[in-house]
């Protein structure tokens, strides 16, 4: 087995399928509102909520609630340890999965 071939190095945090859409989604995004990704990430309320709080309780991503006029809106934002956290998620699996040999 390589020597790079390091599962260990994947962050659970992040490796959860909603919660690794929500990451892409926001390193694009930088910010979205909470309907926004609930409409992009097929999800329900509920779910995506529970996923949220993991992410923002790891310190990946922050959440604003406030209003738009008299609208309630929360919006969620990758933050610079998500981000960072983010990138080594993805050199991580880069290494597992190794250099592609389709041609």
């Amino acid at each position: 087995m390589p020597a790079r071939f390091d599962i260990g190095k994947i962050d659970d945090v992040i490796h959860g399928r909603l919660r690794l859409g929500v990451m892409a989604y926001l390193a694009n995004a930088e910010v979205a509102d909470f309907n926004e990704l609930k409409q992009v990430l097929e999800v329900t309320q509920g779910n995506l909520s529970v996923q949220l709080r993991k992410l923002e309780d790891a310190g990946y991503v922050t959440i604003e609630k406030g209003f738009l006029g008299r609208k309630p809106r929360t919006q969620v934002r990758i933050s610079e340890t998500g981000r960072a956290a983010f990138a080594v998620y993805l050199e991580a699996l880069g290494r597992l999965i190794g250099p592609s040999t389709a041609a």
